[in-house]
């Protein structure tokens, strides 16, 4: 692990589990929230996974113990100030993550690498908010993260080829699977993946099937692990308008608008496993 203490900022279910991977990796963690309230949750869910790992033997009760003491939580920027490395992982919101960054420029060590878990925003829009924009990429892990292997490592025009290197030895240090790629929104997955979710919606509203024969027709004709209805489910509907809005802006191609329906559902506040229901019912 070539960075010893990394600060996360985020107590989102990409934050807390970007926490996970990191501390497994054997790096000192440090989780800046919002509230005690949520920096408590973090911490109390760290610990739920890490005994279902234990329950499954994939680790021992004295390596989940030491991975649990790796972890600390804060509500303080300044308790970041000695990180080697900061991940920004909160809402997919321009405006916020520059907050965010321009709060980190005024603590942060010298040296320090930021990097940004955004799944299709301007890494090279974020990096201009700070003094060293040479030291800031792209770092875009995927949910659930302690189980996904893959992490786009994103290249702004701004970065070093020393940044970047030594976030790519950072991803593989955690286990994962890095592949560079341009500051372009969307980045390679999010987006090929998000115009076939939003066409799936399409499909529904036209009524070609229902929400359980397209999951079914897609796994059982592509292969999929799920369909496109439990995925959008799993990343969360008002996530998922978010990063659609944003690839149409970039873009400009109408696959790229969110279906109505999908607005409908998140002023609903149906926004899927996170809320307890979506396009299916979870029953919380």
């Amino acid at each position: 692990m070539n960075f010893q203490k990394v600060g996360i900022v985020g107590s989102g279910i990409m934050g807390s589990g970007i926490a996970e991977v990191v501390a497994t990796a054997g790096a000192t963690v440090i989780l800046r929230s919002r509230t005690s309230q949520t920096a408590d949750a973090v911490l109390v869910g760290l610990e739920k996974s890490l005994a279902r790992k234990v329950a499954k033997q994939l680790h021992s009760h004295a390596t989940a113990n030491i991975i649990r003491s790796r972890v600390s939580a804060t509500m303080e920027f300044a308790d970041l100030a000695d990180c080697d490395l900061i991940i920004e992982s909160v809402v997919e919101d321009l405006d916020t993550k520059k907050m965010v960054f321009h709060e980190l420029d005024q603590i942060m060590k010298p040296g320090t690498i930021l990097t940004t878990n955004t799944s299709t925003l301007s890494v090279a829009g974020l990096a201009t908010t700070i003094s060293h924009p040479e030291r800031v990429c792209g770092l875009h892990f995927f949910n659930p993260a302690q189980a996904m292997p893959l992490v786009e490592v994103v290249r702004p025009l701004s970065a070093s080829d020393e940044t970047v290197e030594a976030i790519i030895e950072f991803a593989l240090a955690c286990g994962k699977e890095p592949v560079e790629v341009k500051d372009q929104a969307g980045f390679v997955v999010n987006a090929l993946l998000f115009p076939y979710l939003n066409h799936a919606v399409r499909l529904l509203g036209q009524e070609v099937a229902t929400i359980e024969g397209i999951d079914i027709a897609m796994k059982g004709g592509c292969g999929f692990p799920m369909g496109p209805f439990a995925l959008l489910d799993l990343i969360g509907l008002d996530t998922s308008v978010a990063i659609l809005d944003a690839l149409d802006v970039a873009f400009g191609d109408a696959n790229f608008a969110p279906e109505p329906l999908l607005r409908q559902m998140v002023s609903e506040g149906k926004l899927g496993r996170k809320s307890g229901s979506g396009f299916y019912d979870y029953g919380q």
